[in-house]
């Protein structure tokens, strides 16, 4: 982008994604990535703020609480944000978007539901010239697919988006292949970056004292994908000095793990924190857990593997989607099959036989992600500026919705 004589030259990144108001890993997501993006770009960031009538969001009774200790660094300009009927949030958002006049617009995707405030973003960028990107979590959510019309919608109207896409990034072989094997994207170049580490969970405090128990940890919400009622299964299996903790919110009406935690032989052994926790919450359970324990069936990413990454934990977690790619330079994880509970309690006791009592090195980190995305900007004729020629500004801003300045 040019500049004025007075000036720097600076190149200016948008990254659109997930707000705080419905709060998931990909709201956390958003906030590293541009935080990590603000050390080497002048960056802004785009959050979509109701996602969808507050009904019929599955962590409804939550909405809008603050639950995050996270924020947006100093120098990240913030509007909070697009609300999913549109007017006048999306009007202001892309009154934010020509007055901040990035170089590149970068889309998060992970759900539908933004989809058609994607699609007015990516016609304005276009307009102004404006560099398209689109980051996969994953191709469509797995609640969404499994309702007809909602998967008909986003296979559809997503295509005019990837049209005018200059450029994908996805976290793994897997999701690449996936991806092209879904939509047409010939001609268009693609990055893998890595996902970033969740250390900002991580706290200076000592681990919980051990008890002579070995402890295990579920953490995340509870879908049916998660594989959660497979480790319930197993965990009966194990014996009697072993203690499991599941910590998750259920989503789509999945009750199977919680009946089955019930029924268990092993249910006095069981402690199951049925919500979504606070940041504040988090350390403490992963602080007094010996091994994570990820038995999905499917997956692109995961979040809390990259809490147990950054805590330095041995996770056990099966080798499905993109998860082998994100842990297999990690020397704390033990690979174990999907839906197998006899294979996944063989796992476990192999964790604690072989990773357990030290702390590894989470091999992630941001650093990477950003040279990913550097390395996709110059193939879209993107070139960044010097480092030491990068704007800052001086305070986080964000940008109200009834801002007199976008009015």
């Amino acid at each position: 982008m040019s500049a004025s004589p007075d000036e720097s030259p600076t190149t200016r990144i948008v990254v659109v994604g997930s707000g705080w108001r419905f709060l998931s890993g990909i709201s956390y997501y958003t906030c590293r990535l541009s935080n990590a993006l603000a050390g080497r770009y002048e960056v802004g960031a785009i959050l979509m703020r109701q996602l969808l009538p507050t009904r019929l969001y599955p962590g409804r009774s939550r909405v809008g609480q603050r639950l995050n200790d996270l924020d947006y660094a100093d120098g990240v300009r913030v509007f909070d944000g697009i609300d999913w009927w549109a007017v006048p949030s999306l009007i202001r958002a892309v009154r934010f978007l020509r007055t901040f006049r990035p170089d590149v617009l970068v889309l998060q995707w992970w759900t539908g539901t933004v989809l058609h405030s994607y699609l007015m973003l990516c016609f304005v960028a276009r307009l102004l010239g404006i560099k398209i990107v689109v980051e996969f979590h994953e191709v469509q959510d797995t609640g969404e697919a499994a309702h007809k019309w909602a998967s008909l919608y986003c296979r559809k109207l997503i295509r005019p988006l990837l049209r005018r896409t200059d450029g994908i990034v996805v976290h793994s072989r897997f999701d690449r292949v996936a991806l092209r094997q879904t939509y047409d994207l010939t001609g268009v170049p693609d990055e893998i970056a890595l996902h970033g580490p969740f250390d900002h969970h991580v706290v200076p405090a000592p681990r919980a004292a051990a008890s002579g128990r070995r402890r295990l940890l579920f953490f995340g919400t509870i879908r049916p994908y998660k594989g959660l009622e497979d480790l319930i299964e197993a965990f009966a299996l194990l014996p009697d000095d072993y203690e499991l903790t599941v910590v998750g919110e259920t989503w789509e009406g999945w009750t199977l793990p919680g009946d089955l935690i019930a029924a268990s032989p092993a249910a006095s052994r069981i402690t199951f924190v049925n919500r979504y926790v606070t940041d504040a919450e988090v350390d403490g359970f992963f602080a007094a857990a010996d091994v994570v324990v990820l038995p999905y069936r499917r997956s692109s990413a995961s979040g809390p593997l990259h809490i147990a990454m950054s805590h330095g934990l041995p996770v056990v977690v099966t080798a499905v989607g993109g998860l082998v790619e994100a842990a297999v330079e990690y020397t704390g994880a033990v690979f174990a099959p999907a839906a197998s509970p006899s294979a996944l309690a063989s796992s476990i006791v192999s964790a604690f036989s072989e990773k357990a009592g030290r702390r590894h090195t989470d091999p992630s980190s941001w650093e990477r992600s950003v040279a990913a995305y550097e390395r996709l900007f110059m193939e879209i004729g993107v070139v960044p500026v010097p480092q030491d020629a990068v704007i800052t500004a001086s305070s986080n801003q964000t940008v109200p919705l009834f801002s007199p300045d976008l009015m």
